[in-house]
């Protein structure tokens, strides 16, 4: 069987399960071995995070390219379309390029279906998709990969990568309670999988309960930690921009003050912190002679759709896939500090297993917010916000985010801002609108 066309060979991908019974590495590996392992000749970087993954990865595309380097990087999920998924040097794979990959491996796939028939058949949707990833970036011969985990880590498809440059776990927070579980430890247990013998791992500010796991993890594979006050530090800096954030970084023998990102948010200080030591940890270990001059360059030119994402200037419209609780607080920090002197009408849509009633709560505490709750056609359920919207009398209901954008937009000031927020997926729709 083969593929005539760009649109049947997505399909097939979107058609195959997404989860098995149980966990396993031992399916995807074999599936590599049918490939030729091409992730073996790979230099990888695997990032793995509850948030932050996106934006960390951003960061360290535009660090790497810097160099002059031919650089993948692997994300989901997708904003705009599903070849944005895997890149190199930020041009998508090509409709042509998956094409003729998904026909290659269409007959591995059928056999592995086949032989794997009594354990629940072959390859999963995210298999398909990381496999594509890694012979698509293996044939172009990519310098350095930056990989993001899907879900996870230790069971995620991308931990058949053996020995990273370096491991970087960005937040242990709760989400994917289901796969993943309910407590930080265990939560975290998952991330520390991506750690591997004496392969050093960059961490963002994670909590002590998570610590704990990671770094029993980290000493049982003689692996080098590196955190905020243990190998590197960054803090705010006084300086102000009107949108970005600024910080002074100090590590790795490098002291850098008045740092600039284009991206905004308070995590984003801590992605770009982080996203700079996984760099200059891979800057060692290759000898490479860095400049502070590329490093400002690159941080600040790094951008990430959906986070935090002004797509309207006027009226100010942002944008930010705030998806769960950890990141929907710092949504809220990032409103009480950078927009406590306006007023700000959100509208959120949030999937039913991400709490959504607690992160309604959060915005619902904010004073200086209009809050409208909607529901979109989202690939899971989607919260029943009516509820939600009985319980408080702050959040108002809309059947639609554009029913709702109407009605902001006729009473609000020049000074106002609208945040759209809440599921990726949702997001994903908005961004269509506004930016097609």
């Amino acid at each position: 069987m083969a593929f005539d066309n760009y649109e049947q060979a997505v399909s097939f991908i979107h058609g195959r399960t997404q989860f098995k019974k149980i966990p396993t590495l031992s399916r995807m590996r074999l599936f590599l071995e049918r490939l030729g392992n091409p992730e073996s000749d790979l230099e990888i970087i695997h990032v793995t995070g509850t948030n932050g993954k996106g934006s960390t990865v951003a960061f360290l595309r535009e660090l790497l390219e810097e160099q002059g380097l031919k650089v993948g990087t692997f994300t989901s999920p997708f904003i705009v379309r599903f070849n944005e998924r895997i890149q190199i040097n930020k041009q998508m794979i090509s409709d042509e390029e998956l094409l003729i990959l998904v026909n290659y491996i269409v007959p591995v796939v059928a056999q592995l279906d086949k032989e794997l028939s009594e354990v629940g058949g072959g390859p999963t949707e995210f298999e398909i998709v990381t496999a594509l990833m890694f012979l698509y970036f293996s044939r172009e011969k990519v310098e350095i990969a930056v990989v993001e985990v899907g879900i996870g880590g230790t069971f995620d498809s991308t931990n058949v990568i053996s020995s990273p440059l370096v491991a970087v776990i960005t937040t242990v927070a709760h989400d994917h309670a289901k796969l993943l579980g309910n407590t930080l430890a265990q939560i975290a247990g998952h991330k520390a999988g991506i750690i591997k013998e004496e392969r050093p791992v960059v961490l963002g500010d994670i909590p002590e309960e998570a610590l704990t796991v990671i770094r029993k993890r980290a000493a049982e594979k003689n692996a080098e930690l590196y955190m905020p006050s243990e190998g590197y530090s960054f803090k705010e800096a006084h300086k102000k921009i009107p949108w970005g954030e600024v910080i002074d970084y100090e590590g790795f023998d490098l002291a850098i003050t008045d740092l600039q990102t284009s991206l905004m948010g308070e995590f984003q200080r801590e992605n770009a912190a982080v996203a700079l030591s996984a760099f200059l940890v891979v800057a060692r270990q290759k000898k490479w002679h860095v400049k502070s001059k590329e490093i400002r360059a690159a941080i600040k030119k790094a951008t990430w759709p959906g986070r935090f994402e002004a797509v309207s200037e006027s009226p100010l419209i942002v944008l930010d896939g705030a998806h769960n609780i950890a990141a929907m607080d710092m949504i809220t920090k990032t409103i009480k500090r950078r927009f406590k002197n306006q007023h700000v009408y959100i509208i959120a849509a949030i999937l039913a297993d991400k709490q959504p009633r607690e992160m309604f709560v959060q915005l619902s505490q904010l004073p200086n917010t209009t809050i409208y709750a909607t529901t979109f056609a989202g690939p899971r359920p989607v919260a029943k916000v009516a509820e939600v919207t009985e319980e408080s009398e702050k959040i108002e209901y809309s059947k639609n985010w554009q029913e709702a954008l109407v009605e902001i937009i006729a009473q609000m000031s020049e000074e106002d801002m609208v945040l759209i927020t809440g599921s990726l997926y949702f997001v994903s729709e908005v961004r269509h609108y506004f930016l097609d």
